[in-house]
Formats: C-alpha cells, structure tokens, sequence
C-alpha cells in the first residue's frame, strides 16, 4: 500500500492523516536544500526518520500538523511559512489563446505562462530580431509550430522546419529569426532564478 494512499500510522508511530495537510514536499525540499541540509541532519534535529522525510519531500506521505512542526522546527521556519510555500507552488493555470492582454502590444510575443515559475513560455509569431544575441543561465527548447527559423549558436546555423525543436544549454549565445512568414516558434525556458543542481 502507498503511503500517501492511505492513513494510518508511519514509520515514525505519529498518526498520519492525509487530509489533514496539504502536501508539502517541494516546500520542505527547498528550505532544507537552502539551508545546505542533508535528510540525516534534519532527522537528527526534527527526530523523524531519513524514510518518513524521504516520503514527505516526495509527497508519498502527508505529516500530520504535529510532525510538520517538528520538521519546521529543524528547518529554522514556522509550519505556517512552509505550509505558504506550498501553496504558492502549486499551481494549474490555463492560458487561452484569447486570453485579453495575451499578446505583447505592437509585438508577435504571447506568454504562455503567468506569474513566476520555475519555467517561462513564450510564442512568437511573424519575425524576431536576428541581430539580438541571447545567454539565458539555464536551459531552453525553441519548437517551431509553423514556417521555418534560422538559429545560430555555437558558430553553426541551424535550420529549422515545421515539428523541429533545438534545446539550448545554459550559457549558450545565440540568435534566430524567422525565414518564412507567420512563421510561429515556442520557446520555453527554466527561469533565470532557478538554480539547477547537479546530480
């Protein structure tokens, strides 16, 4: 049986019911990598096993408020911050095509996306500036939906049709416009704020 499946008792003997927090993984991942701990520091802080955090983190379990507060305790915040935190990073938002104040005025960009997120969306459509040189910190894939696009990185020029997609790695500089007009390219990118850890 799955944790997060069910309610009953973890392997910490707390009474765990899943409906009484919401889950909190991300919320609790980041405040613990952000403060540069490992899951055995805070079970040694919070007295929860390395397993029970492992679940919680990976929201496979939900910690009743008691053990929440314990685990906020180790992290040196409140349940209340965590449970905010949590909040905040759960998010289903639909953008429709026409949304009012989609399209950038006097440009061919529409956000696909809202607000600040671990990834940004764009759709351009008709002609980019071929002079512009971009280096984002972080990754980004460029899919061409319709017409055709010259992308230059590297010292190559890239060609690229109807259905191609190119992923750029952090760091890489680069440029592209279209070839062909109405041409439409979604470009999406890990935000400049995320840090992206190494295996």
């Amino acid at each position: 049986m799955s944790m997060g499946a069910v309610a009953g008792r973890n392997d910490d003997g707390n009474d765990e019911n899943p409906e009484r927090t919401p889950r909190v993984g991300a919320a609790v991942r980041r405040r613990r990598r952000a403060l540069d701990l490992t899951l055995a520091a805070v079970t040694e802080r919070s007295g929860l096993s390395v397993p029970f955090l492992s679940q919680i983190e990976n929201d496979r379990a939900r910690p009743s408020m008691r053990s929440l507060q314990r685990i906020a305790d180790a992290l040196d915040t409140t349940a209340v911050q965590l449970l905010a935190a949590s909040d905040a990073t759960r998010t289903v938002d639909v953008v429709r095509a026409g949304d009012p104040g989609g399209l950038v005025p006097g440009t061919g960009v529409r956000p696909l996306t809202r607000g600040t997120h671990q990834v940004h969306a764009l759709e351009f459509t008709g002609e980019e500036n071929a002079g512009r040189e971009f280096r984002h910190r972080n990754d980004e894939l460029m899919y061409v939906a319709d017409g055709a696009v010259e992308v230059e990185a590297e010292g190559r020029v890239h060609r690229l049709g109807r259905g191609d997609s190119i992923l750029l790695s952090g760091g890489v500089r680069h440029r592209w416009h279209a070839v062909e007009p109405d041409s439409r390219v979604v470009v999406v990118a890990v935000a400049d704020h995320v840090e992206i850890l190494e295996p």
